[in-house]
């Protein structure tokens, strides 16, 4: 900025003749900082003897400047303008800038400013040193260090009759946003005014520090006040004496719409009944706590969780209660539980007769809601049509909650299924639990092994189907139950009602739909497609897997008392001891050999004649279309008995009657 006065010669402005007529400076003492600013001056080709300021924003340009810096400049005003008025009268100025140079505030006398407008210092001005020379502000955009320039120390000569100190404002990652600036007469520099300058700087940061700091403590609040506001669980503040403080909208809704003028001892005398437990959910930390606690309207099953607030002196403040309406809960069980029916009728593996006509029914089944009895052999596949029938009804979103009746002791089985209250028996679980039909609600209940259920929860399970509610163990409150039961068993139930081991209304009850899966000996076709899907899906770590076809003759011919399971297990087995290479009849178990062995050398008594059937299965045709002739003679037509008598399933029998063009 020019001056009307006489320029001092002092030890600087020699310094500053020698380098600019030379570029060096040799003769005469000059700080360093300087020196490289002087240099840094000449090579961007800045005329020490032009005027100073020459660049300044378009006015939309000075608005987008101050739009970005608004905090920065809300922040240092206040600062800045205390320090001006303890300058004030002295012919300094007191000046923002952002972190280019570019001046955003500025304060002084009026005399003062008026002149420094004539040469653009004011907001918009660029006071880099490629524009102006070397000078306090564009000094600091370089090094990011306070710096005090004074006369001769700036390069442009117009500003040697000025003194200004400045220092870099940085915000708390240590960023600089800003420089501080004060320049006054060279007459008047003392080194004073850089202190005051870096303490007013100093200012402005811890202001910025704490608005900061306010700024993220507002949002922490916001962000709480959104979770407890929002979130889906009922959250209540009590103080240590019982008195509500807080209740978010859910705990309202929940409790009953309460208003903070009738809340007080609301929970503690009103909702929670128990003494003791009022006494846990105001001194210690919990965890699931099932409570019964009093609506508006009725008792509502929850669970309750908290832990009370104490303060650095170890003293408790209140409690924070986060209560679960049990709906919800068992909404999440059965989300999960749901996942468990993961098989549909497409995986299902069969395509003779037998099993289509027993996967046609299910899939009516499935389009109503009726009870289901599954009748088959232990490992024909049951579950796997129960979780077929669940996922192709209205239901499969809802859950499918298995149970073996036949693997819980029969102390527990009625606990199990319907649940239990708190102290219903000794070693009851705090709080008492919901029962397998209690989470199954909205879905299917799968009863497998129904037939081994005892006699005195048969009554239960009864009353359950009829009624569609249940009470649990040591309560008296009845809880509605929307479930589809399906059953199964291997046992012939008609027959444990005769030996008085099964209720025959029971009986009646869940054999509204009844399908038998037929054992796998009765669909010994189906044997090569199911060992195939065996392989793919058991082979899967193996590089390749090849099947010598002759394996299937062996296969078919077994009489499978593991049915589909043992089939399954088998595969396993093979392609273990084959290494995932290729399957051949080396690699069958012994007791598939041994059994199909001695039903390939049995004799058939046909009146006084003996029939060897060794000769038939090795491809004598006409033997074969013989003996089935006789045997079908013998038999009446009966197919089942023809079919028993030489050892192969009814599929089998059929098919080969189609093959000789054979009469029934």
């Amino acid at each position: 900025m020019e001056k009307s006065k006489d320029i001092v010669l002092t030890e600087s402005y020699y310094a500053w003749e020698e380098f600019v007529n030379t570029g060096e400076v040799n003769n005469h003492k000059i700080n360093n900082t300087i020196l490289d600013s002087w240099r840094r001056c000449r090579n961007a080709g800045v005329d020490p003897y032009a005027g100073v300021c020459n660049t300044l924003l378009e006015s939309w340009q000075i608005n987008e400047l101050l739009a970005k810096n608004e905090e920065l400049i809300d922040v240092a005003r206040p600062f800045m303008y205390k320090l001006y008025e303890f300058l004030q009268g002295s012919g300094f100025i007191v000046m923002l800038t952002d972190a280019k140079g570019y001046i955003l505030e500025i304060f002084g006398d009026d005399d003062v400013m008026e002149n420094a407008s004539t040469i653009n210092f004011t907001a918009g001005g660029c006071w880099q040193e490629e524009t102006v020379g070397t000078n306090s502000m564009g000094i600091v955009v370089k090094t990011k260090e306070p710096i005090q320039v004074t006369g001769a120390e700036h390069f442009c000569i117009k500003s040697h009759g000025w003194t200004c100190s400045a220092a870099p404002i940085f915000d708390n990652l240590h960023n600089m946003i800003g420089i501080f600036n004060v320049s006054g007469d060279s007459s008047e520099s003392h080194s004073h005014t850089l202190g005051m300058v870096f303490a007013a700087v100093e200012a402005i940061e811890h202001e910025m520090k704490l608005r900061c700091q306010n700024q993220q403590l507002s949002l922490v609040n916001q962000t709480l006040t959104n979770i407890f506001t929002n979130i889906s669980e009922a959250v209540i503040f009590v103080d240590k004496a019982g008195i509500i403080k807080e209740i978010n909208p859910v705990a309202k809704k929940l409790l009953g719409d309460l208003t903070y003028s009738n809340v007080e001892n609301l929970v503690i005398k009103r909702h929670i009944g128990q003494s003791d437990a009022r006494k846990t959910l105001l001194t210690s930390k919990f965890n699931d706590i099932e409570l019964s606690l009093k609506g508006q309207t009725d008792q509502i099953n929850c669970l309750v969780s908290g832990s009370p607030i104490k303060d650095e002196s170890g003293v408790n403040n209140g409690t924070v209660m986060i209560i679960k309406h049990m709906e919800k809960v068992e909404t999440l069980v059965k989300r999960y539980s749901s996942g468990l029916a993961r098989f549909h009728f497409s995986d299902i593996v069969g395509k003779s007769e037998a099993m289509k006509e027993a996967i046609h029914i299910a899939s009516l089944a499935a389009d109503n809601n009726g009870t289901i009895l599954l009748q088959g052999e232990s490992g024909t596949g049951k579950e796997v049509f129960a979780q077929s029938i669940h996922n192709a009804s209205s239901r499969s979103k809802g859950p499918f909650v298995a149970v073996n009746c036949g693997a819980i002791p029969r102390e527990l089985i009625g606990s199990e299924l319907f649940g239990y209250s708190e102290g219903a028996f000794t070693g009851a679980k705090r709080g008492g639990r919901s029962g397998k039909f209690e989470i199954a609600n909205g879905g299917t209940l799968f009863l497998d092994e129904i037939g081994d259920m005892p006699l005195e929860q048969q009554v239960t399970l009864l009353r359950v189907l009829q009624e569609r509610r249940v009470i649990r163990i040591g309560d008296d409150k009845v809880i509605p139950v929307d479930v589809r039961v399906i059953c199964a068993t291997n046992k012939d139930l008609l027959a444990e009602i005769e030996r008085f081991n099964f209720r025959q209304d029971l009986f009646y009850r869940i054999n509204v739909f009844n399908i038998r899966i037929p054992p796998l000996r009765d669909h010994s076709d189906d044997v090569p497609l199911l060992f195939n899907h065996f392989v793919e899906q058991l082979g899967k770590n193996y590089l390749t897997v090849s099947i010598n076809s002759e394996i299937y003759d062996y296969l078919m011919h077994y009489s499978w008392p593991g049915n589909v399971r043992e089939l399954q297990n088998i595969v396993e087995r093979m392609l273990a001891m084959s290494g995932g290479e290729q399957l051949t009849v080396k690699h069958i178990p012994g007791e598939i050999f041994r059994d199909v062995k001695n039903s390939q050398v049995q004799n058939y008594s046909i009146g006084q004649e003996r029939v060897t059937v060794d000769g038939v299965r090795q491809g004598k045709a006409k033997e074969e279309c013989e003996l089935i002739q006789k045997l079908l003679i013998k038999n009446g037509g009966n197919v089942t008995k023809v079919a028993q008598d030489i050892g192969i399933s009814r599929n089998t029998l059929y098919k080969k009657i189609r093959k000789y063009n054979i009469s029934t």
